[in-house]
């Protein structure tokens, strides 16, 4: 069975942030001296041309349905960078005429630039790195924005003429209760912005907070916090659609809804990942972490941190790694067009997950039941080679 081309994405990382937070394991480090900003787009740019020779046919003619600047803190980029990577990709690439462009962003005011400034340069969806609106709790979570500073910038973003906002919010924090969590969440609301991803602090390996664990709540607190806050959610108009995403009608995320749905995307920048489909199957290639080794490649095959194709015995379980977080699950026909492999592949795991009341016993479509949510991991791994 052959593969049918998923819709294209377009991942940037932007490494720098002002400081490192102790829970975070993402590829991000913290500003020294003055980085190379404007060097760094450069070789953004070098980095996407040397990609698209490298992968020729299976890019050719295929439109960029979304873009995400992601980080570290995207926004220490000046809106005039930002918008000169935008223009050389549209140079290089169509982009759909609706293309969702986010920029993640942080709300303390050194950390951000005009939004004005960002919209003229063809972002039209920010992501705000809130966490939470209790002052102590973001202290204890390394962040250097207050709780004022947040919900400022998320105006300012709003008076700029951007309607498409995420707020990103944390919960199981230190030491929280119930009631500050769902507090987090009225005040997120209050905002009102069109999306909010809601999810649980969880300890990572190689950061601080996991050589010096925090007091968290435990699992079963834990689970009330969750369903609590999904309760307020649901009752201020937003949907859940993904484990820990929530959009008012219409607005859910694209870009990450590709991801999910087992789309293809190029990953430009300092240990960005990419995935990319043809008819010979799925390719991943990540780039370089380090961002003065990342610099120094230039576009060269020096950038490439790996790259290979993803074996016929893998691809189940990654596929439902991502497709089943979905809360409406994806039509069982999709697997078949995003991995090239036949239904009866993963029959026995079906079965199985079926029997435990996990899945849904519908064969047109693959969808956990709320038992299934709870247990996913379990879920996902039933489908390991």
């Amino acid at each position: 069975m052959s593969l049918v081309p998923p819709p294209l994405s377009l991942y940037v990382h932007m490494p720098w942030c002002v400081r490192k937070c102790p829970y975070c394991d993402f590829n991000s480090h913290g500003v020294r001296g003055t980085p190379a900003y404007a060097e760094y787009v450069d070789v953004l740019l070098a980095d996407l041309d040397a990609d698209l020779r490298d992968f020729g046919t299976a890019i050719d003619g295929r439109r960029i349905h979304s873009v995400f600047f992601g980080g570290g803190t995207p926004s220490l980029f000046a809106p005039e960078l930002v918008g000169r990577f935008l223009e050389g990709a549209r140079e290089r690439l169509p982009f759909a005429h609706d293309a969702e462009i986010t920029l993640e962003t942080n709300p303390g005011t050194v950390e951000h630039g005009r939004f004005d400034g960002y919209l003229a340069a063809g972002v039209n969806r920010i992501s705000f790195g809130v966490q939470s609106f209790d002052n102590e709790k973001l202290h204890r979570l390394g962040r250097i924005h207050s709780a004022h500073e947040a919900a400022d910038a998320v105006r300012q973003a709003q008076d700029a003429g951007i309607d498409n906002i995420n707020i990103d919010l944390m919960y199981a924090l230190p030491e929280q209760t119930l009631a500050g969590a769902l507090d987090d969440v009225e005040r997120a609301v209050a905002l009102g912005p069109t999306h909010v991803s809601h999810y649980q602090l969880t300890l990572e390996p190689n950061t601080a907070f996991a050589a010096n664990p925090p007091p968290l709540p435990d699992d079963d607190a834990a689970w009330a916090i969750q369903e609590a806050c999904e309760a307020r959610l649901a009752e201020a108009g937003y949907g859940q659609y993904e484990v820990s995403a929530y959009a008012l009608p219409g607005r859910r995320c694209e870009h990450n809804l590709n991801y999910w749905r087992f789309g293809d995307y190029l990953g430009i920048g300092a240990g960005a990942h990419g995935k990319v489909s043809d008819a010979s199957g799925v390719r991943r290639r990540w780039k370089t972490r380090l961002p003065a080794a990342y610099l120094a490649s230039a576009g060269q095959p020096a950038r490439i941190g790996g790259d290979h194709p993803v074996e016929a015995g893998d691809l189940p379980f990654e596929y439902m790694l991502n497709a089943l977080r979905l809360i409406d699950g994806v039509p069982m026909a999709d697997f078949a067009e995003r991995t090239g492999l036949s239904r009866d592949v993963i029959a026995p795991a079906l079965a199985t997950c079926v029997a435990r009341g996990w899945l849904l016993d519908d064969p047109a479509r693959l969808k956990t039941t709320a038992l299934g949510q709870r247990f996913l991991n379990d879920v996902i791994e039933a489908f390991m080679g």
